[in-house]
């Protein structure tokens, strides 16, 4: 276990610039956690209390001078009531049967990203992704994760959605969620629902969703979770907007 004095050996850099993928016109910077062979699973929870969050082995938060738009938001799971529209989506993906599974590769699960990556994201890059870049985002980690696959039920299922999670002190981190690009699904809402309902199998207090962008229409969706909490100037506030008391995920 990483103890705060060897957290305290960690080294912040800071990024050049480089185009911002979520507000048009704008560059980025990020300040990156190192060396990461001393970011273990202990260590990576106490960062993600601060705002980082990892993509494969590298550990970051965003560093911006003059732009503040991306703020870091969390689920408390005991709170958390869904939405009618949130509901609806647990009563028609309930029946998938999820596996979790250690870090690997899996042929199936790569045909899927590509598919959701051309039908989601084209021209985006990602969509492009070799084997290779596709095992450094998702398969390189030096914490505690996982791999949910979510399968539709019967012995040879079909493929539905795959999430890469990370088991954190406190909570579970969503990393990345892709799926099957079918109209009609709410996939993605789903998997949020199953972890914050493990969460809560778990005893842990939070579900990490990563960066939340006001005004990024991409980033919608995570609003919706209430109430939830967002990171500002080194404290967890609660950000949430009123809605009636609705029932539990069986209701």
């Amino acid at each position: 276990m990483t103890t705060n004095a060897e957290l305290r050996t960690l080294r912040l850099y800071t990024t050049a610039s480089y185009p911002c993928s979520y507000l048009p016109n704008q560059s980025a910077r990020s300040e990156v956690a190192t060396p990461d062979h001393l970011i273990d699973a202990h260590a990576y929870s106490q960062l993600m209390r601060l705002g980082f969050r990892r993509s494969g082995s590298f550990v970051y938060r965003p560093h911006c001078p003059h732009c503040q738009a991306c703020q870091s938001l969390r689920i408390p799971v005991a709170a958390f009531t869904p939405n009618r529209s949130q509901r609806r989506a647990w009563r028609q993906h309930q029946q998938l049967q999820a596996r979790v599974l250690a870090l690997s590769f899996h042929p199936e699960h790569y045909a899927l990203y590509q598919t959701y990556q051309r039908a989601r994201h084209s021209q985006g890059g990602m969509d492009c992704d070799s084997v290779e870049q596709y095992s450094q985002f998702l398969l390189h980690s030096r914490v505690e994760s996982r791999l949910v696959e979510f399968r539709t039920p019967g012995d040879e299922g079909a493929l539905c959605m795959v999430s890469l999670i990370d088991l954190l002190d406190d909570g579970i981190s969503a990393v990345y969620t892709f799926y099957a690009p079918e109209p009609k699904a709410s996939y993605g809402t789903y998997g949020i629902l199953w972890l914050i309902a493990l969460a809560q199998q778990l005893g842990l207090p939070y579900v990490y969703l990563g960066y939340w962008i006001e005004n990024s229409s991409k980033m919608l969706y995570k609003q919706d979770f209430e109430p939830h909490e967002i990171l500002r100037d080194g404290i967890w506030q609660e950000h949430s907007r009123t809605h009636p008391a609705n029932a539990g995920l069986q209701g």
